[in-house]
């Protein structure tokens, strides 16, 4: 009979396993074995410790792992894109879902997406859900009332229903800052469909949804094959208005006031903070431009 020494076991796991959850119960499809090594030593009953002959035996652990999918809907534009590339980067396999399909521009991290054309109202889902353990939307746009609502509100109601029917444990939103704009302002179709958006998202994930709601995103944004530089603006403009913050606070009860004074988000922020919301369980509810900026910081490299 075998008599455990009382020593703390110390063992490291293997890189790929290091953070990674073991679920309990029975095992979805989308997870993979791996199998690892772990060697324990252990003494024999009524051994001098100073004379003390230790036996090693290596034991087989074989543990579940579900590995990080992310499917960006509207990957290819603006925000979407660096979403995409910021998952790439942290080694999170990423789908990118959009009408346009893979962009055209180059990119040594484009390769590494697997790019799925199609419209959230006609996708087939069975190509993209299945297996992602996060959803991520940027879908959003201007036009009439009517477009509006359905762009912003619809398609996103449709998006959050389809990951919760295939059982995708995470849902983030892009959404908006209301600029502390008068009631009557926000009742045009843009505003009143993000907000139907994210009702959706609170609802169908209320431990686990994310909305995230920037101002003003800059950066290099793509358009017809030119690239606006938005960073020559917002950069400077961001500086400014943190600067100035102490003084520009007491303003902020104002109607309307943060159409001046809402800082802008860089779009590399607003992907960072997204890669928090997909890796922190803990991460979750609605966050201002402020706490974005904080996501973001938590996980800059």
């Amino acid at each position: 009979m075998a008599s455990f020494l009382h020593l703390p076991a110390i063992f490291t796991l293997p890189s790929p396993l290091r953070g990674a959850s073991f679920p309990a119960g029975s095992r979805p499809n989308s997870l993979f074995q791996t199998r690892f090594n772990i060697k324990c030593r252990y003494a024999e009953a009524n051994v001098n410790k100073d004379a003390f002959n230790s036996v090693s035996a290596t034991i087989d652990v074989v543990a579940d792992v579900k590995p990080e999918r992310v499917v960006v809907l509207g990957g290819s534009g603006f925000v979407g894109s660096a979403i995409c590339k910021a998952a790439v980067s942290k080694g999170i396999e990423v789908i990118g879902v959009s009408r346009s399909g893979r962009p055209t521009y180059s990119g040594s991290w484009i390769d590494q997406v697997n790019w799925v054309p199609g419209d959230v109202f006609y996708v087939n889902w069975d190509d993209v859900l299945v297996g992602a353990t996060a959803v991520v939307s940027t879908i959003g746009g201007f036009g009439s009332e009517e477009q509006m609502q359905r762009i912003n509100g619809d398609a996103n109601v449709v998006a959050v229903n389809a990951a919760k029917d295939y059982g995708v444990p995470k849902f983030i939103l892009i959404s908006v800052h209301d600029y502390n704009l008068p009631p009557f302002l926000l009742s045009s179709g843009y505003f009143t469909g993000k907000r139907k958006a994210e009702s959706e998202v609170l609802s169908k994930y209320p431990n686990s949804g994310i909305v995230l709601r920037p101002g003003f995103i800059y950066g290099k944004r793509r358009v017809d094959g030119f690239e606006l530089p938005l960073d020559l603006i917002g950069e400077p403009v961001e500086r400014i208005m943190s600067a100035t913050e102490n003084f520009t606070k007491p303003l902020s009860s104002l109607p309307a006031s943060d159409l001046l004074l809402a800082p802008p988000v860089s779009v590399d922020d607003v992907a960072l903070a997204v890669i928090n919301g997909i890796r922190d369980d803990d991460f979750f509810g609605i966050f201002t431009i402020a706490q974005i900026k904080e996501a973001a910081d938590k996980v800059r490299v």
